[in-house]
């Protein structure tokens, strides 16, 4: 079955396709209302009503995921039903379900406006959601601007704060500037598809068909450059990743959980579906079929130097946050040689295994990524006063569970075996090594080493180091508790018996429009 040119349906059912996003949506809207008109002593219920509307759609994706047959195409095929969108809709529900147990006692001790946190968690939740699912690219630029106005806002929560005023401020600036690259880029895309009787496209499976008739084939390798540039500022790609150190680090840490785990899996997830699936390899002019060899190599170039820059000044790195911002730009660069091994298949089989390991090394990321700032939020305390990596000096016997549960997320980060992390970059590298891109895979196999540095630095502090200051443990509240079990098991299962959620991400996806012609 084609992916794209599925039979179109009827309208009431299109409503059902996008019942995920209508639901978040819905309970965005409700914590809206109830934060205006409750009490101001039972305004916790925000909280409650977010988390019951993320269950709820991650309950209602299922559903989709068992009753139907896909792929489907609705609202004029611009929204689209297969393994890929739903796959990626669970990790997007799984990283605000544990950002909302982060941030309840948070806004809370902040003294915050939590309704306004939930209610802008649960629209960014939405635009990931809507990134994920549109097969056109007006489509995904919507989802975008949603997920990204919601997180500009997000970033700077803490108003009377400094830094996080500066963290939002660079990230709205920055993210605005590559927006207009990926709208300008679309623009550029849409020209360079139009044929004779029929204008330019913006949808992905027309775009994919009429590359081998392109008239202008240079405005259309412009246009995939700038949406290239577009996506890569939201995966935190080298040198895209400009932003990412600044506004990792005077976020809120609750909000960076989320920012370093949901939308860069919604980057990748459009990423994938519009590279991979709107620019195949065709036998076509020149410089049509340019388009693909141009664009594979182009990520293989960006994997190497993010993976390598991530790791290096990570090294170098002082403050924890900081720390993980770099580590995320690595991971980024890990997860983009399944993408390359993606781009590079001929096989439609390959191609998808490609794409599920992807899918499966961003699930782990989330996972141990949130566990390891969940822990870091309850050592930093009320407003990030404690992140630097002398204020881990000596407390691994002071708060074992709290380094413990660090530990085991570092190591997972690093890639030790038994753990989430392991599998994940298992996936990925044979992913690579299936398509022969045996250098990156190397590459990146000596960046893992390199990693193993800063990750086991920050273990080593808190074990062998002693104590200069006071040191009090801070509370575990019980919401914290539920993630950082959540996520300790996410850690442990993906690691040791990842079978059953591998086949269940495993993506069928049949597409016509991916030819094999070489």
């Amino acid at each position: 079955m084609n992916l794209f040119l599925a039979q179109s349906v009827m309208p009431d059912v299109s409503w059902t396709l996008i019942g995920p996003e209508l639901i978040v949506c819905a309970a965005a809207v409700i914590v809206m209302l109830v934060d205006a008109f409750a009490k101001r002593g039972q305004r916790w219920i925000t909280g409650g009503i977010s988390l019951a509307g993320v269950v709820g759609a991650a309950a209602y994706a299922i559903w989709l995921w068992t009753s139907w047959r896909g792929p489907l195409t609705a609202f004029r095929r611009m929204i689209v039903l297969d393994e890929l969108r739903l796959g990626f809709t669970l990790v997007f529900l799984l990283v605000t379900f544990l950002t909302l147990l982060l941030s309840t006692v948070w806004a809370e001790t902040e003294r915050l406006p939590a309704g306004e946190f939930h209610s802008l968690l649960l629209f960014a939740t939405v635009g990931m959601m809507l990134m994920a699912s549109g097969a056109d690219l007006v489509i995904i630029f919507l989802g975008l601007e949603i997920l990204s106005i919601a997180t500009y806002v997000l970033a700077g929560f803490r108003r009377t704060d400094v830094r996080s005023n500066e963290s939002s401020l660079k990230y709205f600036i920055l993210g605005s500037f590559s927006s207009a690259f990926l709208l300008y880029g679309i623009a550029l895309t849409y020209g360079a598809t139009a044929i004779p009787g029929a204008p330019g496209t913006t949808n992905i499976a027309d775009i994919a068909s009429r590359l081998g008739q392109a008239r202008y084939p240079g405005l259309l390798l412009a246009g995939a450059a700038m949406m290239l540039v577009g996506f890569g500022f939201k995966i935190a790609t080298a040198p895209f990743h400009v932003w990412t150190p600044d506004v990792y680090e005077g976020a809120p840490t609750p909000v960076t959980a989320f920012m370093a785990a949901g939308p860069k899996a919604a980057g990748f997830a459009s990423f994938l579906r519009v590279f991979v699936f709107g620019f195949p390899f065709v036998v076509a002019t020149a410089g049509a079929a340019n388009v693909h060899n141009v664009w594979v190599s182009s990520l293989a170039v960006l994997a190497v130097l993010t993976m390598t820059l991530g790791n290096v000044v990570a090294i170098v790195q002082n403050n924890v946050k900081r720390l993980l911002a770099y580590s995320s730009i690595a991971h980024a660069g890990y997860a983009l040689v399944g993408f390359v091994a993606a781009g590079a298949a001929s096989d439609p089989s390959q191609r998808n295994d490609a794409i599920t390991a992807v899918m499966f090394y961003l699930l782990t990321y989330a996972v141990m990524n949130i566990g390891a700032f969940a822990v870091v939020q309850l050592i930093a305390r009320s407003g990030d006063r404690r992140t630097s990596v002398e204020d881990y000096n000596g407390i691994g016997f002071e708060s074992p569970v709290l380094a413990f549960s660090l530990t085991l997320f570092l190591l997972s980060l690093l890639g030790m075996p038994l753990t989430a992390g392991f599998m994940g970059k298992i996936m990925v590298f044979g992913a690579g090594v299936n398509q022969k891109l045996y250098l990156l895979v190397v590459i990146g196999v000596l960046n893992t080493a390199v990693s193993a540095y800063y990750y086991l630095r920050l273990v080593i502090v808190m074990f062998f180091r002693e104590r200069t200051t006071s040191w009090v443990a801070p509370p575990v509240p019980a919401s914290i508790t539920v993630a950082l079990i959540i996520s300790i098991i996410g850690v442990l299962y993906l690691g040791i018996f990842p079978g059953r959620i591998i086949n269940a991400l495993q993506t069928r996806i049949e597409s016509q429009l991916y030819t094999t012609l070489r």
